[in-house]
């Protein structure tokens, strides 16, 4: 089958849609299927290449407005496109994408299909004008991909849509995390280099507004833990000062970015990984998924997103109420005062990342939908 694959930017581009689409594209590859992707630059210039097998068109950005970059041309590559591939893959949101395809193609002629990741939250004066434009950008599509149950039940563009919208599980490359003696032996010398044998609380993931960070620090004081923060972002000083204002400064460590290898072993070292979210732009949290390859159990929220998906309640960990920090304490404790439970949670964790998230399975399942759009298509 020959896919072309619609979005945004493409690594070495850092971001989780960024991501998904690099591994599911290599996958698909793999799997015996031609795959180009049509992406905008993020610099004013047209580049190709293949990575992976993967043939990347990047179109040169003549500007970024709302985190939305205008790359030249897209329209009319889309239109190009449509003529050689078997099927068209969006990966929304990227209004630049969709409307270049709504403009090229007023009746499309080939099947396309949607992997909605994430309703657009902040952008809300952005999102009144491009209403209608979405809303006809998915009633065309023939089938339409979410990662959770809860994404298609919450999201006012899907749930009008339910029936023909398909949940398919992210793929994750999980291999360098379950079970890599490199990392567990790391993790050792990780958790020896801390102050004191106090349990670990583990965060990972960008600082800012709605990853629920002030959240995190204000658990601080409830809980008899270090905690340890991979990433980096603008509230970065916030958390500092108010770590310092509870008293609790000893036991943060602000590690900012973390190689593949570091995180793998700090996945390891960690007694629980927390992701306090506050709003419904952490669509997933991949990361929680990543935590339980390590065999980890995961506190997180319950937002009206795919975060209580990622994260099963009394399986693979717990989840709590939305901004709560008593609540998230509550739940952290529960898991390090608990270290027989916590290791059944653990290994359940475990099991499901490997057995549920697995790239093949992805790929499997976005085969699948793939050639019901066709049959839909006729």
């Amino acid at each position: 089958m020959r896919i072309t694959m619609a979005t945004k930017y493409y690594p070495p581009v850092v971001g989780g849609i960024e991501s998904h689409v690099r591994d599911l594209s290599e996958a698909l590859v793999e799997a015996g299927h031609q795959v180009r992707v049509i992406c905008s630059n993020n610099e004013r210039r047209y580049a190709q290449e293949v990575i992976g097998g993967v043939e990347v068109i990047r179109l040169p950005r003549l500007l970024e407005k709302a985190a939305t970059p205008i790359a030249h041309h897209y329209r009319d590559v889309l239109r190009c496109e449509s003529q050689r591939c078997d099927v068209m893959h969006f990966h929304f949101p990227y209004p630049w994408g969709e409307f270049g395809w709504l403009f090229a193609h007023r009746s499309h002629k080939i099947p396309y299909v949607v992997t909605y990741h994430t309703d657009i939250v902040r952008q809300k004066a952005a999102l009144e004008l491009y209403r209608p434009f979405l809303k006809r950008f998915l009633d065309k599509a023939e089938l339409i991909m979410a990662s959770s149950p809860q994404l298609i039940e919450y999201s006012p563009f899907l749930h009008p849509l339910e029936e023909k919208c398909r949940q398919v599980d992210f793929g994750l490359k999980l291999d360098h995390i379950a079970d890599n003696a490199e990392a567990i032996a790391r993790a050792e010398q990780l958790k020896a280099a801390l102050p004191t044998a106090r349990p670990i609380v583990l965060f990972a993931g960008r600082l800012v507004y709605y990853k629920g960070v002030e959240v995190l620090i204000d658990s601080m004081p409830l809980v008899d833990a270090e905690y340890v923060v991979i990433g980096s972002g603008p509230l970065k000083e916030a958390m500092i000062e108010r770590a310092e204002a509870l008293g609790v400064s000893d036991r943060l460590h602000m590690l900012g970015r973390a190689s593949d290898e570091d995180l793998a072993a700090w996945y390891h070292a960690a007694d629980v990984f927390a992701l306090p979210s506050v709003e419904p732009s952490e669509a997933f949290g991949l990361v929680q998924i990543e935590a339980h390859a390590a065999g980890t159990p995961v506190v997180s929220t319950l937002l009206e997103s795919g975060v209580p998906y990622a994260n099963l309640d009394g399986v693979t960990g717990y989840s709590v109420a939305v901004g709560d920090p008593v609540a998230l304490a509550e739940g952290i404790n529960k898991i390090i005062n608990d270290p027989e439970h916590a290791a059944i949670l653990g290994a359940q964790a475990k099991e499901r990342a490997l057995s549920q998230f697995s790239i093949p399975t992805m790929v499997d399942r976005v085969t699948e939908v793939y050639k019901e759009a066709c049959e839909l298509h006729g």
